[in-house]
């Protein structure tokens, strides 16, 4: 009985690590608006979230303006001043000011009761990204369009679904890695043979981070291969892995520790029982019996 419930224990809390995992990165990381901004921050640097903007920008100064025979080289023109508006330290304020934005928007949404789907006025970040543009001297910037734009960052209906779902992983977040750790302790401890329980303890939490770290990358593809065809593949997929860089780490840290421990375990039992057999005296051999003079 008591070897059954060991090995109990230590399945459940195996089971566990990528649940707790998963929780724990949804709670801490995702769920906050701090840690979000400073993630999404270094998005701003990368060519494939400028290039975005950049011509998302460029089509929106476009609309507004009649450059006749010449709105190839006048595009052209455009672009490249709005690519280089990117590498600014205005443009990367005004983003980390649309991701704080959006975040706390999404966040309250979800805890709170309301109803409808959680939309976005980017009339702000707009006027201040035409005030910085105009002062740059970007061609026709003060022509940028600032009316209030709503944009629909959650759906009703998603928003109603993801609610559940968002106050368990809140909860479990914080609770289940404490649950993993107590059922392994509680396993070890019960065990009969504890140091084969703490080899097949860390070797089961090595498995358990590894098919996370495969379900992380099988996510990653079928995050990617949903979206619309209208949204770029390359900047969609640096938002998934920054959103996704500590879980992995994480991942990778918990599978080469519980691989370190199984072998350190392994090796430690193997020199105690090579000791204990060597400690083990050897009989003497039985004499030898005299023979009887005629």
């Amino acid at each position: 009985m008591r070897k059954v419930l060991s090995a109990l224990l230590i399945v459940l809390a195996c089971v566990l690590v990528p649940l707790g995992g998963l929780s724990a990165w949804a709670k801490y990381e995702i769920g906050d608006t701090g840690r979000y901004v400073d993630t999404m921050a270094p998005l701003a640097t990368g060519p494939g979230v400028r290039d975005v903007i950049a011509d998302t920008v460029t089509d929106g100064i476009m609309s507004e303006v009649e450059a006749g025979p010449l709105e190839r080289e006048v595009r052209a023109y455009v672009h490249r001043a709005v690519r280089s508006f990117t590498g600014t330290d205005a443009f990367h304020a005004a983003w980390n000011t649309a991701n704080r934005t959006a975040h706390d928007a999404v966040l309250r949404a979800l805890r709170s009761d309301r109803e409808g789907a959680v939309t976005l006025d980017l009339a702000p970040v707009t006027a201040q990204l035409k005030s910085r543009l105009a002062d740059d001297r970007v061609p026709m910037a003060d022509r940028i369009p600032v009316a209030r734009t709503e944009v629909t960052v959650l759906r009703a209906q998603e928003l109603n679904s993801l609610r559940k779902g968002f106050h368990v992983l809140e909860i479990a977040g914080f609770w289940l890695p404490l649950a993993a750790i107590a059922l392994a302790a509680g396993g070890i401890l019960l065990a009969v043979r504890r140091r084969r329980a703490v080899t097949a303890t860390a070797l089961g939490m090595a498995l358990g981070a590894a098919l996370l770290a495969l379900a992380t990358v099988a996510g990653r593809a079928l995050t990617l291969d949903g979206l619309p065809a209208h949204v770029p593949r390359a900047a969609a997929g640096a938002v998934y892995d920054a959103l996704t860089e500590t879980l992995r780490a994480a991942t990778w840290f918990v599978l080469a520790l519980g691989l370190a421990v199984a072998l350190a375990t392994w090796l430690t039992d193997l020199r105690a029982r090579r000791r204990a057999a060597s400690a083990v005296p050897v009989p003497a051999p039985a004499p030898e019996p005299t023979r009887a003079r005629a």
